[in-house]
């Protein structure tokens, strides 16, 4: 029954903000542009969209090494297109990282090593975005001419780094009880992981190129469809703009981010003098970008041998 009430509240906060992303939006303009697209320039962000995801499994790959839940790089790439189908088709934008944990555990990781290489490479990932961000906030000033755009963009991005520097600040605490307490304890475990990962000298540099070339790829993805409607936004608008639009969809309260994009990315063409059109059309053509890239994952997990294990707990819990 839970389970039911949180998939039924997510499908109802994504036809909500969809609802509310489209209903002063022209649909026969909408229509127009869509008749009008470029598909070499989709082909193109389906590809960016799959190297994407080989360099998060780069990133995952040296991530499970530590937390002793050794990866090939190939084996990653696989566990992440499949878990890219899994995100698509589950009730979160979560869903693949659940199958991701099942298929590393089952390789004989464990469940605490499998949790720890999943939880902090999804702490990393956001420490990074919410650090360009920051960086990027004297040039996004220029852009977004609207005070609450200002603002919402400030609170949004340094409640995310003061989230983050503080998960990495809790592994140099020295309080024993944050070792041994159970709400406690593997976060500070994942927290130690992540400072290694983040500040060790031969891991810390592949880190932050693989983080940064990650983010770069979805505002890459982005100009893609941008190009492909020929919209006014060029690279550098999207550079500053797309990155605190996903930070902002990494909430878990819509199907695969429907409704929470569009809405968001609407608001900030908006805020940026862009027309809000182009923002949901973008939008709409960034989430399809993915559901085909997640189409792609269904056939590699359709055709991997881990398909043939009927008993997968998709939604279930560990324990640690």
């Amino acid at each position: 029954m839970r389970k039911l009430l949180v998939l039924t509240a997510r499908i109802a906060v994504s036809l909500a903000l969809l609802y509310l992303a489209l209903r002063g939006i022209n649909f026969a303009a909408i229509r127009e542009r869509l008749s009008q697209i470029n598909l070499v320039w989709i082909g193109v962000a389906v590809l960016v969209t799959i190297f994407q995801i080989f360099l998060g499994a780069l990133r995952w790959r040296e991530i499970s090494e530590l937390c002793h839940a050794p990866l090939t790089d190939l084996l990653a790439f696989r566990y992440n297109m499949i878990g890219a189908f899994f995100n698509q088709t589950l009730p979160s934008s979560i869903g693949g990282d659940a199958v991701r944990l099942w298929l590393v555990q089952r390789g004989g990781a464990g469940w605490r090593a499998a949790t720890y290489s999943i939880l902090t490479d999804r702490a990393v990932g956001l420490i990074a975005l919410a650090l360009i961000i920051v960086a990027s906030l004297p040039w996004s000033y220029g852009l977004i001419g609207n005070d609450k755009g200002r603002l919402a963009l400030v609170l949004v991005d340094f409640a995310a780094l003061a989230g983050g520097l503080g998960f990495l600040l809790l592994g140099h605490l020295p309080w024993a009880w944050l070792k041994t307490w159970w709400p406690t304890k593997h976060i500070h475990a994942c927290s130690v992981i992540a400072n290694r990962v983040i500040f060790g000298r031969t891991t810390g540099p592949k880190i932050a190129v693989l983080s940064l070339s990650i983010h770069v790829l979805a505002v890459a993805i982005a100009w893609c469809a941008v190009r492909s409607i020929a919209a006014s936004a060029d690279f550098e608008q999207l550079f500053l703009l797309i990155p605190p639009i996903m930070l902002i969809t990494m909430v878990p309260i819509s199907i695969a981010g429907w409704g929470l994009r569009e809405a968001t990315m609407m608001v900030a063409f908006g805020y940026a003098g862009l027309a809000q059109m182009d923002g949901t059309v973008v939008s709409i053509l960034f989430g399809l970008v993915y559901f085909v890239v997640g189409g792609i994952g269904g056939l590699v997990w359709i055709f991997s041998a881990e398909k043939a294990v009927s008993a997968m707990p998709l939604a279930g819990s560990a324990e640690l």
